[in-house]
């Protein structure tokens, strides 16, 4: 139960995740190979376009790219060092 309130409060703040993937990705903080992780999560999203729910259902075909996204950034941000993480309070 907590996981799916800490998710909505999540969606509600993307904005603010912005800036800490500029970051992320321009660091030199950042292993490079977490980086590469990072962009293929990305990329796996992006170019596999496969739904749990489908689209035209309206809002429920919008939950499952919401749930997807939710864990794509937060698994960059698990993968973020400690400075990272503490600068932007994640």
């Amino acid at each position: 139960m907590f996981k799916i309130i800490k998710r909505i409060k999540f969606i509600f703040t993307f904005w603010r995740f912005l800036p800490f993937l500029k970051e992320f990705f321009l660091s030199k903080q950042v292993e490079t190979t977490k980086k590469v992780i990072g962009l293929l999560f990305i990329a796996a999203y992006a170019l596999f376009p496969f739904d749990l729910i489908l689209d035209f259902l309206s809002v429920l075909g919008i939950v499952d790219d919401v749930v997807i996204a939710t864990f794509v950034l937060e698994r960059l941000i698990k993968m973020a060092p400690e400075s990272l993480k503490e600068k932007y309070n994640l």
